[in-house]
């Protein structure tokens, strides 16, 4: 093993004791957080407070389902799932977008119901001191836990993270509401904060379960596909390939797949060829430093017509047509 594998792997496994931690810490403090909510509940009466535990319930079962995910699609590829177990990663954030929603539409039923009935408040000032001191320390784990999740390329914890983030902004807003029934006595603010923590909540869970959908849909980042042209564009200028088409590319996780079909001219022995497609291979691999790369590369002798005889058009637009013969 030469020392650039030898980095990449230290870089991998500092990344997965990284994740690991991070979501450790996560899971404990899901436990406080559900604790200390459900506590200045009771003790207040709170509709909005008690609707802010609630989705802490939520956040406590992602979490957990978001900790075992993790471990999960760190497992190595095995015959039944050659392209490794990644993919988890946007399920897991489909789970936990769907949970959430959930909680949305509990806490806006429980918000209208208390707007109509009136709700029953009470030691408002004792629930408020716990509820902030709950908030700070979210504050700090959701920034840990987004910094982390994007240095180790990991969604999961991204997704946890901006979880964590939504449940400090719901207590942030329940704090404010409160702290205005408690100094103005309009009793009626209190639910309707609660419907103001339901439209919040529904907003990222939206988002949540958009981007599962649009990585289980493999959508491509364009900001890659250009940086993958741009260097195969940089390959044929200096005389290392002939031309190239079929570019693909997807991410799993921290893995990134990408294909490509190089040509060369037909009288180039196969070695060379082979050389020269490791060369493009390389450039291509430092674009990800992070991840880890698996490149196919198809190789075929310049006459592109005797290869695809249905013919061959210079794509009009490389990014919506990189997929052209």
């Amino acid at each position: 093993m030469d020392t650039s594998d030898s980095q990449t792997d230290t870089r991998r496994a500092d990344a997965e004791t990284a994740q690991r931690r991070a979501m450790a810490l996560s899971l404990g403090v899901s436990f406080l957080m559900l604790a200390g909510k459900l506590g200045a509940a009771y003790l207040t009466g709170s509709t909005a407070i008690f609707s802010d535990a609630a989705e802490s319930v939520i956040h406590l079962f992602a979490t957990g389902f978001a900790g075992f995910s993790l471990w999960y699609a760190a497992t190595p590829p095995d015959p039944d799932h050659p392209y490794g177990h990644g993919k988890i990663a946007y399920f897991a954030s489909a789970v936990e977008g769907t949970l959430i929603l959930l909680a949305a539409g509990t806490i806006g039923w429980m918000a209208v119901r208390d707007l109509l009935v009136g709700p029953d408040l009470r030691q408002l000032n004792l629930g408020l001191y716990l509820l902030g001191a709950l908030t700070l320390i979210n504050l700090a784990l959701g920034g840990y836990l987004i910094r982390t999740g994007r240095r180790t390329n990991s969604l999961v914890l991204v997704s946890n993270g901006q979880h964590v983030m939504t449940d400090m902004w719901t207590s942030l807003g329940v704090i404010v509401g409160v702290g205005l029934v408690w100094l103005t006595g309009l009793r009626w603010l209190d639910p309707a904060v609660g419907l103001l923590v339901a439209a919040n909540i529904l907003w990222t869970a939206l988002g949540l379960l958009r981007r599962s959908a649009y990585g289980l849909m493999d959508e491509a980042d364009p900001e890659a596909t250009q940086a993958l042209l741009d260097k195969l564009a940089a390959a044929k200028e200096a005389g290392t390939i002939a031309e190239f088409h079929q570019v693909r590319h997807r991410r799993s996780g921290d893995q990134v797949w990408v294909e490509y079909h190089l040509m060369f001219p037909g009288d180039m022995t196969i070695e060379d060829a082979h050389a020269r497609s490791h060369d493009v291979e390389d450039r291509v691999d430092a674009l990800f430093p992070d991840d880890e790369v698996h490149v196919t590369a198809h190789l075929e002798p310049r006459r592109h017509d005797d290869n695809h005889p249905e013919g061959h058009r210079e794509p009009a637009d490389p990014l919506r047509e990189v997929f052209s013969k």
